[in-house]
């Protein structure tokens, strides 16, 4: 959580200077933690485990309307805070069934040129799915970081024009702005995405993103997925073309995040890893893979990064930190539609003509 941040949360949750955070956690989230999801929790009369899923979703809504709790009791604060966790709680519900791997959905993969990063990551994964996967990776003669990229864009612009189901999964090294492994800007990954759906014949103008899934593993995935649907809805604007729907995105990192890997004779990303370990090596496998295994399966055994288990006195399975580093919660991001967005501005009694996001992170 960047230092930044601090100053922001303590007006959100009026935390005493004195409270100071643990070793080696971020501040902010600590005190969040500390002083307001207890109360939080409480009211929610959920389970511990679906609370923890729920709160890191929670604290950044809460750090971006920060101003609409600066000025209420604590009580007042818990009372909107639950609110707004249930309605995380509902666009889980609604986008759980989201297919993400599965038959008659197409994957493209882009994959980092200067590591042991075999296609079969993705490829195997299509083939048990009953689906088709293609690779884009700098490993043949005469390729260039150029080249690759420009196939790539072009397959992603393609997949957007076409309305058909896909899946879009990059693993590599990332930036907040930028596919570090390609140098691709965020703007020209919206770029094609915008081109893409611009170009649609016969269909209602306007962009339309919303049978896409674009999946990152690289380190500060979820600053990029903020930043490319930020650049989605200015490119849209400037295009004069109503923004229907954003894509869903899974980021394998939080906010201000790096990723982690395994080194060896391939190199093999901790959450894309997980997600090959869940969901291909052990059985049975499920019939498909859909945003729900992701922000439950997925980021519950991510959640062991860096943290050891620990049982309490009532036999429930608590996390003890062990280093923070380690840490990336996965984060999946939920396009938002006109409703959605009304309902958003009515909770947090903003005026109807309010901007905001048209994602949501839902954990």
């Amino acid at each position: 959580m960047p230092h930044a941040l601090r100053p922001l949360l303590l007006a959100v949750i009026a935390v005493s200077s004195a409270l100071a955070a643990e070793p080696g956690l971020p501040p902010s989230l600590d005190a969040f933690a500390r002083e307001l999801s207890p109360l939080v929790a409480e009211r929610l009369g959920i389970t511990p485990k679906h609370y923890r899923q729920l709160e890191p979703s929670l604290f950044h809504l809460a750090c971006e309307h920060a101003d609409q709790l600066a000025s209420r009791t604590r009580d007042e604060q818990a009372d909107l805070l639950t609110t707004l966790a249930r309605f995380i709680d509902e666009q889980r519900t609604a986008a759980a069934d989201v297919p993400v791997i599965t038959a008659d959905r197409p994957l493209i993969g882009l994959l980092d040129p200067d590591r042991g990063l075999d296609p079969k990551e993705i490829t195997a994964l299509a083939t048990a799915y009953g689906t088709t996967a293609t690779i884009f990776k700098k490993d043949e003669p005469g390729e260039t970081i150029r080249s690759v990229a420009a196939d790539f864009l072009t397959a992603v612009s393609g997949a957007a024009a076409s309305m058909n189901p896909t899946t879009i999964v990059v693993l590599g090294h990332g930036l907040p702005t930028q596919i570090q492994s390609y140098a691709i800007p965020v703007e020209r990954l919206a770029a094609a995405l915008l081109d893409g759906a611009a170009s649609r014949r016969g269909a209602r103008p306007g962009v339309d993103l919303g049978h896409l899934v674009l999946v990152f593993d690289d380190c500060y995935s979820a600053d990029f997925s903020l930043n490319l649907a930020a650049a989605l809805k200015r490119g849209s604007s400037e295009r004069r073309l109503p923004l229907v729907s954003l894509p869903y995105l899974i980021a394998g990192t939080n906010r201000d995040c790096v990723g982690h890997a395994d080194f060896g004779e391939k190199f093999v990303p901790h959450f894309w890893r997980d997600v090959i370990e869940l969901f291909y090596v052990r059985r049975p496998r499920p019939a498909r893979i859909t945003l729900r295994d992701f922000f439950e399966k997925v980021d519950n055994m991510m959640y062991g990064y860096g943290r050891a288990t620990a049982v309490d006195r009532d036999g429930t399975v608590t996390y003890r930190l062990v280093d923070h580093e380690l840490c990336q919660d996965p984060v999946v991001f939920v396009p938002l539609d006109d409703a959605d967005l009304t309902r958003l501005r009515e909770i947090l009694g903003l005026p109807t003509d309010t901007p905001l996001p048209r994602i949501l992170d839902i954990g």
